[in-house]
Parts: C-alpha cells; sequence; structure tokens
C-alpha cells in the first residue's frame, strides 16, 4: 500500500514538473521573442545585413563553401550541415540589426564548428535519423493507444512501454548534445562580433543577451524532456508483468 502511495507521488510529482517546464517554457519563448524584437529596431554597428555578416564571418573563418539562403518564417534559422546551408529568416537575412547580427553570426557558427569536425556537432547529426524514428515510434504508440487498437494487445504492455523508454532516451540524449553545440556556436558567435566591431560595447551586450535567452530554451526543452525520460520510466516500472 505504502509503495503505491509512493508510486502515485512519483507520477504526481513528475506530471507538475513536465507542465512546469512547458510553462517556463513558454515564458522563455515570449521573452526570446520580445528580446529579438528590442534588438531588433537597434542597428549594428556596422550597418552589416545579416548574409553580409555571415559571408564576412565565413570568409573570415576561411570557409568558402558554405552557402547563404533567405527562408521563409520568423526565427526559422539554421544551419544543414547535409547541405552545407546557413538559412536564414527574412528579417535576419536583409535585417541590418543587433538581434541580425547575433543571429546571422551564431548560424554561421554552426557552420565553423562543421568545418573544424566539432565533436558535438558531429554526433548530433549522427543522431537525427534516430531521433526521427523515434519521435515517429512513440506518436504512432500513443495514437494506437488513443485510438484503442488491438495491435497493441498482441503484445505485453510492459514492452510497449519499454520501446516509448527507449525512444524518449534518444530523443533526451539528442536535447541534452544539443546543448554544448548551441551554447559553443553562440560563443564564436560573440567571440568574432566582438573582434569585428559589428557590436561593440552596449550593442555587444545586447547580442549577448539575445543569444543567452535564445540558448535558455534549449535548456528548458532538456530538463522537460529528461522529466518525460522519468515519467515513461515509472510508467514501464509499473506496469511490468
Amino acid at each position: 500500500m505504502l509503495f503505491d502511495i509512493l508510486a502515485i507521488n512519483k507520477y504526481s510529482m513528475l506530471f507538475i514538473l513536465l507542465i512546469g517546464f512547458m510553462l517556463v517554457g513558454f515564458v522563455v519563448q515570449s521573452r526570446l521573442k520580445s528580446k529579438f524584437k528590442k534588438y531588433g529596431a537597434i542597428p549594428n554597428a556596422l550597418g552589416l545585413s545579416g548574409k553580409e555578416i555571415a559571408e564576412k564571418m565565413l570568409h573570415d573563418s576561411g570557409i568558402y563553401d558554405v552557402t547563404i539562403q533567405s527562408v521563409p518564417g520568423k526565427l526559422t534559422d539554421h544551419y544543414n550541415p547535409s547541405d552545407k546551408t546557413v538559412n536564414l529568416s527574412p528579417e535576419v537575412f536583409g535585417g541590418r540589426s543587433v538581434s541580425a547580427a547575433a543571429v546571422a553570426a551564431h548560424e554561421v557558427g554552426h557552420a565553423v564548428q562543421h568545418a573544424k569536425a566539432y565533436r558535438w556537432l558531429e554526433f548530433r547529426s549522427a543522431m537525427v535519423p534516430m531521433v526521427g524514428i523515434s519521435s515517429k515510434a512513440i506518436n504512432i504508440i500513443f495514437l494506437l493507444m488513443i485510438f484503442g487498437a488491438g495491435m497493441l494487445k498482441m503484445f505485453p504492455l510492459s514492452t510497449v512501454f519499454l520501446v516509448v523508454v527507449v525512444a524518449q532516451a534518444i530523443i533526451t540524449a539528442f536535447s541534452l548534445v544539443t546543448l554544448p553545440v548551441e551554447y559553443d556556436a553562440s560563443d564564436r558567435a560573440l567571440v568574432w562580433l566582438r573582434s569585428t566591431g559589428i557590436t561593440s560595447g552596449e550593442k555587444y551586450e545586447q547580442a549577448k543577451d539575445a543569444l543567452t535567452w535564445a540558448g535558455r530554451t534549449y535548456l528548458v526543452a532538456a530538463l522537460a524532456s529528461l522529466t518525460t525520460l522519468a515519467y515513461y520510466i515509472l510508467m514501464f516500472l509499473g506496469n511490468r508483468d
């Protein structure tokens, strides 16, 4: 009886913690958008566009085989190591603000990581296919549970939860590996922005603030993923035959 109560309390605590991370994630995301909007109205010191900043940082780093292109959306900026492209949202690609400078330099930071064979980036890139499969597996399993499909009855419930635990473990590992990749790219960006004078003095602090809040979104996501994994592990342990 006591063990059952403790198990229920653990479920409740983890569920509350997960909801808490979701709320914190929403607050951090809102704060991030607010920061980028604020610094998006402040011109960078040299008046360069995000595209020009990305080109300059690439060339300063001795990289000439990476393409810079504009992609639709907001905060859709990313570096794609598979085709060596720095993809910038329209407001970053053509923007001449502190925000545009920070984001463009951050994404080029990933290109520099790639060129220098930064091990965490290589590890994360190698995990992408597994993460895609894991996400699909979890989605399919929960859809089957929701709609009461008889297919899952062919397997012990503990086996179903074990698959969920393994899949979530892969997703969690990916989110944890993402942290050093993102923080390192921001560090590279800030060092370069300061050395070139694109952001100096107060503008440097603004660029740093923007990238710090961006990094916090990944941190909250990683903590939420860890909590989700712990929740699924308890479900697995509680449903073993």
